[in-house]
């Protein structure tokens, strides 16, 4: 118990300091010891983690997207190759905890506890859409794939078990939602995922407590940012559409 709780602050100072790397690799060896369930504050560190690891390599990503493909001769090599490191990276963190996830907490979560599994199945889905979002066209599909069926059941137990303004279940459709614009270019898809579960959260707005109120409007509002953006999206491309003429 000792060893857990000299973990656990190990994460939290890293965190405190930005070091990320250090925050994920201690949740990393807290989580291969086994022992009790994670709490749920262990829960969000491992997530915070892993999440601030990988988003700031899918950053890096995508910020060479245009060195890439504009670059030419040697520059654009250089870039190609930093591009693929940066790549290689991101997928060895990805399916380091999704390791963890598939072999550990998914697999030796409580059935009773349909919390954890909902959180843990959303993090499944969240790693293997960065992965989808830098694989080559002959993984995508099933990586996409994966990202799908992790949302889906994430949002099944979150939809029979908890509220719809509870955070958690914000969080998956939100994520959910986002996997279908960004990795599928599908705008209509993502905007009927976030309106759905904006307009329940809506209606159910009596049920949203004291304890999650900030979390769960912080999310609202990012759902229903995105849903403006996507519909103005589908306008713009049936608009765009529109004053094409097909061949006869």
């Amino acid at each position: 118990m000792l060893r857990r709780k000299q973990l656990v602050q190990q994460a939290q100072l890293a965190e405190q300091c930005g070091r990320y790397k250090d925050m994920a690799a201690a949740m990393r060896q807290l989580v291969a010891e086994g022992g009790e369930p994670l709490t749920q504050e262990e829960k969000t560190l491992l997530s915070k983690a892993y999440t601030f690891v990988i988003q700031e390599l899918c950053s890096s990503w995508r910020r060479l997207k245009n060195s890439v493909e504009q670059g030419v001769g040697k520059e654009k090599e250089q870039a190609e190759a930093y591009r693929e490191t940066i790549k290689r990276e991101l997928e060895t963190q990805c399916l380091e905890i999704l390791g963890l996830l598939d072999h550990g907490l998914l697999k030796h979560c409580h059935e009773t506890d349909k919390g954890s599994r909902a959180f843990y199945l959303k993090m499944k889905g969240d790693n293997y859409r960065y992965l989808a979002e830098v694989a080559q066209s002959d993984t995508k599909d099933m990586l996409v794939k994966s990202a799908v069926q992790a949302y889906e059941e994430a949002q099944e137990i979150s939809e029979r078990h908890l509220e719809p303004t509870h955070p958690l279940a914000l969080a998956v459709a939100l994520n959910h939602s986002v996997l279908h614009y960004e990795v599928l270019n599908n705008a209509e898809k993502a905007t009927k995922l976030a309106k759905a579960a904006f307009d329940k959260a809506i209606a159910g707005l009596e049920t949203l407590s004291l304890e999650f109120y900030k979390e769960s409007t912080v999310i609202m509002q990012r759902l229903r940012d995105n849903i403006v953006q996507w519909t103005s999206d589908q306008h713009e491309e049936v608009e765009t559409n529109s004053g094409e003429v097909e061949d006869q």
